[in-house]
């Protein structure tokens, strides 16, 4: 009886072959796990068949597969550039290592000194492994020309009615911004460039200047030409951009800092000028993203998908808009800030354009706020939230800042009060990282190729149930490989915020499972955020 009694209970629970959980990556609410990587080694967490539900029950609908992720990551301003040029001066080992933990995606980074040789390139011990202490960040929004964080005014072409924009120069940006942005392709190869304005030359403004105003719609065909202008010098400095919006929040016109009002209807005539003479140029690949505002407003991204690419999916649509034939679209997607309404507004959009692209690509976190409920809100609104609302990338505002939120542009009124925070805070020229990186890490481990050069993750269906359900707010992805023989990579992000809320504090771990494929595996998931994966044969 006892040997027939141990053979019963071994089929109720049995691993799968080569199914298991040996990764996983921690950030707790106690900061007693900051990022943390844990190999579970020879005690693996298997999928087996009979396993008793958890308190929460993830679900991973493996055959529902949504968009393909582009990565996470933050704002390159002038001033983040400067803080950490600074540094690299100063002391190279802390910027080399801060670099390496931002953005390299393969290696666990140690620095072992400065070679003086013709190349002038630093040295570093290698270890590639799927663990990599590092976040990986593979997308980066990069200005063109000043903005609210630089030193002063400056676009590409300061020259008054310069039409033909034979004056058109990068001179006015400042050296330490190539020179850190081809430092950190020289780590991440693979980084995405979203370039932007945030204001057209001043002579082309009602304004006169480059803070606030409306660009005149004498200058739309001029500034489109500046805009391809601007994509060609990037390529002249040795980068691709990836992506090119046309003004960064074109709904703020505000007189302290670069901005401009740029309707919806402006923007589509400019888009469909700025897409053809891309095309026409070699830059087809570059992908036009439309509005760059806030969640408040789902007109203006409408408006801009809608005059130049898809037919919309209403109910009793019976014919086409004559706009509507036009062949392709403009405007690949557009793209969304955080400072107004709720990330729903995606799902608004992508539900009447489900072919336009959704790309989140600003936010920023506030100085002197609480750390644990900055995690919180960030998972749920941007890591997490983001992608389940079909956001494609989930980029914050500066990659780096002072320990008082500067240095910003004399005179401005952004960042009002306590002070916007960087992704990293420079002080005497050593780095810290804030909450807003181990969000955005968490994210970022989840979606890297596995293999070098290929697929990147893409979001798959998730559910969760159970009398838990809650307290979990789960994204889920299927990393594919490139060769077909390599089995896929399933990995989780998985917020607890179990941490009593109104009732009171009391923060308590959850007790789940995870169903996948026909198997379940058993994991409690402490009060933080949790990314763990495993590879299957399909």
């Amino acid at each position: 009886m006892l040997f027939k009694s141990l053979v019963i209970t071994a089929a109720l629970s049995t691993p799968i072959l080569g199914q298991s959980i040996y990764d996983i990556f921690t950030t707790t609410w106690d900061r007693a796990s900051l990022f943390t990587y844990k190999n579970l080694g020879s005690s693996p967490i298997n999928f087996s068949t009979g396993v008793s539900a958890g308190s929460a029950v993830i679900t991973v609908n493996k055959g529902t597969v949504y968009q393909t992720m582009d990565g996470f990551g933050a704002t390159l301003t002038d001033s983040s550039a400067e803080l950490m040029y600074n540094m690299k001066v100063a002391q190279s080992q802390n910027y080399w290592n801060l670099l390496g933990y931002l953005f390299d995606s393969e290696r666990l980074w140690t620095y072992l000194g400065y070679c003086n040789l013709a190349s002038d390139k630093y040295f570093f011990a290698l270890l590639v492994t799927d663990g990599a202490l590092s976040a990986g960040f593979s997308s980066l929004r990069v200005p063109i020309g000043a903005t609210d964080f630089s030193a002063s005014d400056y676009s590409w072409d300061s020259t008054s009615g310069d039409t033909s924009l034979s004056k058109f120069s990068i001179s006015g940006t400042p050296s330490y911004v190539w020179t850190v942005l081809a430092d950190i392709k020289g780590i991440q190869p693979s980084i995405k460039l979203y370039v932007l304005p945030w204001s057209p030359p001043a002579w082309m403004k009602s304004s006169g200047s480059m803070n606030g105003g409306t660009l005149n719609s004498a200058y739309f065909t001029a500034y489109a030409n500046y805009l391809l202008k601007a994509v060609q010098a990037f390529q002249t400095q040795g980068f691709t951009a990836y992506a090119l919006s046309l003004q960064n929040e074109p709904l703020n016109s505000d007189g302290t800092y670069p901005s401009t009002s740029l309707p919806s209807a402006a923007a589509a005539t400019i888009g469909a000028n700025v897409r053809t003479l891309l095309n026409n140029n070699g830059l087809s690949a570059v992908k036009l993203i439309g509005y760059e505002h806030n969640w408040d407003n789902t007109t203006y991204p409408e408006d801009v998908v809608r005059d130049f690419g898809e037919w919309p999916v209403l109910p009793n649509a019976k014919i086409r808009p004559s706009q509507l034939s036009k062949a392709g679209s403009s405007f690949a997607g557009v793209s969304w800030h955080c400072y107004a309404g709720s990330n729903s507004a995606m799902t608004t959009v992508h539900n009447v354009y489900p072919n336009a692209e959704v790309h989140f690509t600003e936010c920023s976190g506030t100085l002197g706020s609480d750390w644990w409920s900055d995690i919180k809100w960030d998972m749920s609104n941007l890591v997490n939230g983001g992608p389940a609302n079909w956001a494609r990338t989930v980029m914050t505002w500066a990659l780096a800042l002072d320990a008082s939120g500067n240095p910003k542009l004399p005179g401005t009124d952004s960042c009002g009060g306590p002070g916007c925070r960087g992704v990293v805070t420079i002080a005497n020229n050593a780095w810290t990282v804030n909450q807003e990186f181990y969000s955005l890490a968490q994210g970022s481990r989840a979606i890297l190729p596995k293999d070098a050069g290929g697929p990147w993750g893409q979001r798959l269906s998730t559910t969760v149930t159970g009398a838990l359900a809650s307290e979990l707010v789960v994204t889920g992805y299927v990393t594919k490989r490139t060769s077909s023989t390599d089995w896929p990579r399933y990995s989780l992000v998985v917020l607890n915020w179990n941490d009593g809320g109104s009732a009171g504090w009391n923060p308590q771990p959850v007790a789940a499972t995870i169903n996948f494929n026909g198997v379940t595996a058993a994991y409690t998931f402490p009060v933080g955020v949790t990314t763990l994966w495993w590879y299957n044969s399909t």
